[in-house]
Protein backbone atom coordinates (compact mmCIF):
# COMPACT_ATOMS: atom_id res chain seq x y z
CA UNK A 1 0.00 0.00 0.00
CA UNK A 2 1.30 3.45 -0.91
CA UNK A 3 0.25 6.34 1.32
CA UNK A 4 0.34 9.82 -0.16
CA UNK A 5 -0.45 13.15 1.45
CA UNK A 6 0.47 16.76 0.72
CA UNK A 7 1.37 18.40 4.01
CA UNK A 8 1.55 21.86 2.44
CA UNK A 9 -2.04 21.58 1.19
CA UNK A 10 -3.59 20.77 4.58
CA UNK A 11 -5.12 23.72 6.39
CA UNK A 12 -4.49 24.11 10.11
CA UNK A 13 -8.19 23.34 10.67
CA UNK A 14 -7.66 19.87 9.14
CA UNK A 15 -5.12 18.99 11.85
CA UNK A 16 -5.86 17.83 15.40
CA UNK A 17 -4.99 20.60 17.89
CA UNK A 18 -3.43 20.11 21.34
CA UNK A 19 -0.95 21.68 23.71
CA UNK A 20 2.62 20.42 23.49
CA UNK A 21 3.27 18.21 26.51
CA UNK A 22 5.35 15.24 27.65
CA UNK A 23 6.16 12.61 26.54
CA UNK A 24 6.69 14.42 23.20
CA UNK A 25 8.38 17.50 24.63
CA UNK A 26 8.31 19.87 27.59
CA UNK A 27 7.37 23.49 26.85
CA UNK A 28 9.84 25.96 28.38
CA UNK A 29 8.23 29.25 27.27
CA UNK A 30 4.64 28.65 28.36
CA UNK A 31 1.87 26.75 26.56
CA UNK A 32 2.60 25.93 22.91
CA UNK A 33 -0.23 25.01 20.55
CA UNK A 34 0.57 22.18 18.14
CA UNK A 35 -1.47 20.51 15.43
CA UNK A 36 -0.91 17.16 13.80
CA UNK A 37 -2.28 14.51 11.52
CA UNK A 38 -0.98 10.96 11.27
CA UNK A 39 -0.89 9.70 7.70
CA UNK A 40 0.77 6.33 8.30
CA UNK A 41 1.25 3.98 11.23
CA UNK A 42 2.92 0.56 10.93
CA UNK A 43 1.02 -2.44 12.26
CA UNK A 44 3.44 -2.73 15.18
CA UNK A 45 3.46 1.06 15.84
CA UNK A 46 7.26 1.19 15.42
CA UNK A 47 6.90 3.72 12.60
CA UNK A 48 4.50 6.69 12.57
CA UNK A 49 4.48 9.42 9.94
CA UNK A 50 2.46 12.50 9.19
CA UNK A 51 2.48 16.26 9.46
CA UNK A 52 2.95 18.44 12.55
CA UNK A 53 2.59 22.16 13.05
CA UNK A 54 3.71 24.29 16.00
CA UNK A 55 3.14 27.85 17.05
CA UNK A 56 6.26 29.76 18.19
CA UNK A 57 7.85 28.77 21.49
CA UNK A 58 10.74 27.04 23.19
CA UNK A 59 10.63 23.40 24.24
CA UNK A 60 12.90 20.61 25.46
CA UNK A 61 12.99 17.37 23.48
CA UNK A 62 14.38 14.02 24.62
CA UNK A 63 14.44 11.22 22.06
CA UNK A 64 15.21 8.47 24.56
CA UNK A 65 12.95 5.69 23.24
CA UNK A 66 12.33 6.96 19.73
CA UNK A 67 14.02 8.86 16.94
CA UNK A 68 12.65 11.20 14.32
CA UNK A 69 13.39 12.36 10.80
CA UNK A 70 11.75 15.63 9.74
CA UNK A 71 11.47 17.79 6.65
CA UNK A 72 10.43 21.39 7.28
CA UNK A 73 7.63 22.45 4.94
CA UNK A 74 7.28 26.02 6.19
CA UNK A 75 8.52 28.20 9.02
CA UNK A 76 11.82 28.35 10.87
CA UNK A 77 13.28 26.92 14.07
CA UNK A 78 16.60 26.56 15.82
CA UNK A 79 17.54 23.21 17.35
CA UNK A 80 20.39 22.89 19.81
CA UNK A 81 21.54 19.49 20.96
CA UNK A 82 22.80 19.40 24.56
CA UNK A 83 26.47 20.46 24.44
CA UNK A 84 26.08 21.18 20.71
CA UNK A 85 25.90 24.16 18.41
CA UNK A 86 22.58 25.74 17.32
CA UNK A 87 21.30 24.67 13.90
CA UNK A 88 18.69 26.76 12.05
CA UNK A 89 16.13 24.77 10.06
CA UNK A 90 13.77 26.32 7.50
CA UNK A 91 11.57 25.23 4.60
CA UNK A 92 13.23 22.49 2.57
CA UNK A 93 15.61 21.34 5.32
CA UNK A 94 15.65 17.75 6.54
CA UNK A 95 16.98 16.83 10.00
CA UNK A 96 17.60 13.56 11.79
CA UNK A 97 17.17 13.24 15.57
CA UNK A 98 18.59 9.81 16.48
CA UNK A 99 17.77 7.75 19.53
CA UNK A 100 19.37 9.48 22.50
CA UNK A 101 19.20 13.03 21.09
CA UNK A 102 18.33 15.61 23.75
CA UNK A 103 18.15 19.35 23.41
CA UNK A 104 16.05 22.44 22.83
CA UNK A 105 13.89 23.50 19.90
CA UNK A 106 13.03 27.18 19.42
CA UNK A 107 10.23 27.68 16.91
CA UNK A 108 10.56 31.27 15.67
CA UNK A 109 7.47 31.34 13.46
CA UNK A 110 4.67 28.86 12.84
CA UNK A 111 6.43 25.72 11.71
CA UNK A 112 5.05 22.83 9.69
CA UNK A 113 7.03 19.64 9.22
CA UNK A 114 6.62 16.17 7.82
CA UNK A 115 7.79 13.63 10.38
CA UNK A 116 8.72 9.99 10.57
CA UNK A 117 9.00 8.75 14.15
CA UNK A 118 10.51 5.34 14.78
CA UNK A 119 10.84 3.46 18.04
CA UNK A 120 13.67 1.21 19.10
CA UNK A 121 13.18 -2.45 18.38
CA UNK A 122 12.91 -4.50 21.52
CA UNK A 123 16.12 -6.24 22.50
CA UNK A 124 16.56 -9.50 20.74
CA UNK A 125 14.57 -8.33 17.71
CA UNK A 126 16.21 -8.69 14.35
CA UNK A 127 16.00 -6.28 11.42
CA UNK A 128 17.26 -8.83 8.90
CA UNK A 129 15.01 -11.22 7.04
Amino acid sequence: MTTVFRAADLSSEQLDEALLAPPSATPLSGPITVRSRVAYKSDDNHIISGTWESEPGTSRWEFLNRGEVITVVEGRMTVTEDDGEPVVLSAGDTAYFPLGWTGVWIVHERLRKIFVVYTALESGASTSG
